[in-house]
């Protein structure tokens, strides 16, 4: 994990920018012992506040919407899901020199999971799907869009090109080049809307003694593909493990290619961009490109 700067742009935070800032907004969580906490999240730096809460700092700020999304949706959506997630408790505003609002959340006890190293592939697998079950279950009238989970792989086309040239040296970039093409060709999503969290990295999902207890980080939640949630597939689990969860979950082939798209392009993304400010997410980066190669190559022999 850590507890540096990922961006070239990222503001600077420490527990004494995080004390000043619930003294003037939120004065009676003032006092309480805050303490910085180890995270590859690419998003927020956290600092644990007391024993339940946790802070979230922006490390270059997030659009209002995001806000507005998560403390209106997720106390609604928290009872209709089979796993904790965040409980918005308190909305901070820039002040004492820190420039982007903020937010005080409830603690989610549990730890990432680990590619590689999972205690039972299997159950967090229907773990998951069970998760992503509940979610598409729920009436999408009202939603907002996602925008990450709208995104088409086509759309993305020239900047993972990019991303694969900027990773040369550090992957079979023929190899890459060729599973990206072959998901190019994947026909689009057009069917009905669907809640979709649109995230489901690793670090947005929390395990105890091996099962899912949480997830986490919902800023990207709204209707889209389907398959923007099964890309975890191939950046968590192991081939066993990721034909339980496609099963659960009944996905076409279209939208399993397309979900392996989607991983493969978040992964290109972030290797290049991560190998030196984040090694946990390039470490993340690896081990899924490495699932998706294998997957493509087995597929085409």
């Amino acid at each position: 994990m850590t507890t540096g700067k990922m961006h070239a742009n990222e503001v600077d935070t420490d527990a004494t920018l995080v004390g000043r800032l619930l003294a003037a907004q939120f004065p009676q969580w003032a006092g309480l012992p805050i303490q910085p906490i180890a995270s590859a999240g690419t998003v927020h730096v956290l600092y644990r506040l007391g024993d339940d809460m946790v802070v979230r700092l922006p490390r270059i700020g997030v659009a209002d919407e995001e806000l507005d999304k998560e403390f209106h949706w997720l106390p609604r959506l928290a009872p209709l899901l089979p796993c904790a997630i965040p409980l918005p408790l308190g909305r901070g505003l820039p002040g004492e020199g820190y420039p982007f609002p903020w937010s005080v959340y409830r603690w989610l006890e549990g730890e990432n999971p680990q590619p590689g190293q999972l205690e039972d592939p299997a159950a967090l697998a229907l773990d998951l799907a069970a998760f992503i079950q509940a979610l598409r279950r729920l009436d999408p009238a009202g939603a907002p869009p996602s925008q990450r989970g709208q995104r088409t792989l086509a759309s993305m086309d020239a900047f993972i090109r990019a991303s694969i040239a900027q990773a040369q040296g550090l992957i079979d970039t023929a190899a890459v080049t060729a599973a990206w093409e072959a998901a190019l060709r994947t026909p689009p999503w057009e069917g009905p809307a669907v809640w979709v969290h649109a995230d489901l990295l690793p670090g947005n999902l929390l395990v105890n003694g091996g099962r899912l207890s949480a997830v986490i980080d919902f800023g990207s939640l709204g209707t889209g593909d389907p398959a923007s949630d099964l890309s975890v597939a191939w950046t968590l689990f192991p081939t066993e493990a990721r034909t339980i969860f496609r099963e659960a979950l009944g996905a076409d082939d279209a939208t399993w290619q397309r979900a392996r798209g989607l991983a493969l392009a978040i992964m290109l993304a972030a290797l290049p961009y991560y190998q030196h400010t984040n090694p946990v997410f390039a470490e993340v980066a690896r081990y899924t490109i490495g699932e998706v190669l294998a997957e493509f190559l087995h597929s085409n022999t």
